[in-house]
């Protein structure tokens, strides 16, 4: 820590816990504990039974996790790949044109979800690209919310590059196209992982466009928990949230292990 004395260092910690606790930590508790509750009595939710995770791991339960996974993992490598190309062309732009080109990623970011959502239910509701009704839709969706946070930690990765690396291998006669698979994009895995960690994550929580899109045979896991609790289903709802919850955290760490062997390579 940068505190060094010791009194600083218990101070520290306290205000970290009196942030942490109350606004991160005990919100997610509530739930978790919710999930395995029949009933609220009281302070505290009561009557533990693990049949509301019996539920969630099962029928159309089961269905809607493997296809925010589905969606995630489609998304993701989408928004990785075009985010990546972007900020590899943008490396080679002026700065006004870099610019542009950012405010043009950042733009999904920049306004509420619910209004991609309506940009991309309007684009896409007639032919001659007709995916209303589709999975695709979703698909499309979460890839055009994502992107950009792909874009912004490749083009970060980019700058910090040692130039040296690439001038190196162009001076022993190595074409463009294998100083960008053999030296350029080794050295970005780290950041290419990340990347793909993050969108994964937030494929996997978004909500707001997803219900102005998703057709019945297509529900994501977080249509699914908010369906769950607005139909009264607290406790069941709150067993779904806790399995998607840990199905995130599970291959973010996956991921973060990907991206620690790259990093020491």
């Amino acid at each position: 820590m940068l505190v060094h004395s010791k009194s600083g260092r218990w101070a520290a910690w306290g205000l970290f816990g009196v942030l942490f606790l109350p606004l991160f930590a005990l919100p997610l508790l509530v739930v978790v504990a919710a999930s395995f509750a029949t009933h609220w009595s009281g302070a505290f939710p009561s009557g533990p039974t693990t049949e509301n995770y019996a539920a969630a791991v099962r029928g159309e339960s089961l269905q809607a996790l493997t296809t925010s996974l589905i969606t995630a993992l489609a998304a993701g490598l989408l928004a990785l790949s075009v985010g990546t190309w972007a900020a590899l062309a943008a490396a080679g732009l002026r700065k006004r044109a870099k610019r542009v080109l950012d405010a043009l990623f950042m733009l999904p970011v920049a306004v509420p979800s619910v209004v991609v959502g309506l940009a991309v239910l309007v684009a896409f509701s007639r032919p001659p690209v007709l995916l209303n009704g589709t999975s695709s839709i979703v698909v499309l969706a979460h890839t055009i919310l994502v992107t950009a946070f792909a874009h912004q930690s490749v083009s970060a990765a980019i700058v910090r590059l040692d130039p040296a690396y690439e001038q190196a291998a162009a001076s022993l006669g190595a074409r463009p196209a294998y100083v960008l698979w053999r030296v350029r994009l080794p050295l970005l895995l780290p950041s290419l992982t990340a990347a793909a960690g993050l969108c994964f994550a937030l494929s996997m929580g978004e909500l707001s466009a997803t219900m102005m899109l998703y057709p019945p045979d297509w529900m994501p896991l977080p249509v699914r928990v908010f369906t769950a609790t607005d139909r009264g289903s607290l406790y069941s709802g709150s067993a779904v949230a806790v399995v998607l919850m840990a199905t995130t955290l599970l291959v973010l760490l996956a991921v973060s292990r990907v991206r620690t062997r790259a990093s020491y390579r």
